[in-house]
């Protein structure tokens, strides 16, 4: 017995992505990446791609936004890479303070050999 609704999953995924499998190789989206967008939707847009837009107006994790659109990481990465093509949104990795502190990475040894 199939799930309601689930039958044309496939044939909707690849004709979200025109048949794209899986994002290119140098498209620099992991799960959290954060996006922005840079310009706002125009008329004829596919429709994921406004979705997108909209909910890009605030940085958002490339992880929720796959979740908000109900689409697989992959496809959404697909996604993400036309609109960056275009100049539509920009991808920021988020910032990781480097701690190169070496009395805070021994407290953080011994804190961890304590457990």
């Amino acid at each position: 017995m199939s799930r309601p609704g689930r039958d044309d999953a496939p044939d909707r995924l690849y004709t979200i992505t025109q048949g794209r499998v899986g994002p290119a190789p140098d498209n620099p989206f992991d799960l959290v990446t954060l996006v922005v967008a840079e310009s706002a939707p125009t008329p004829g847009m596919q429709s994921e791609h406004v979705a997108i837009l909209r909910m890009t107006e605030f940085p958002a994790s490339v992880v929720e936004i796959a979740a908000e659109l109900r689409l697989p990481v992959g496809i959404t990465k697909v996604l993400l890479g036309d609109l960056l093509a275009q100049g539509r949104v920009s991808a920021r990795h988020p910032h990781r303070p480097a701690i190169t502190d070496p009395d805070i990475l021994e407290q953080v040894l011994v804190g961890l050999r304590n457990l």
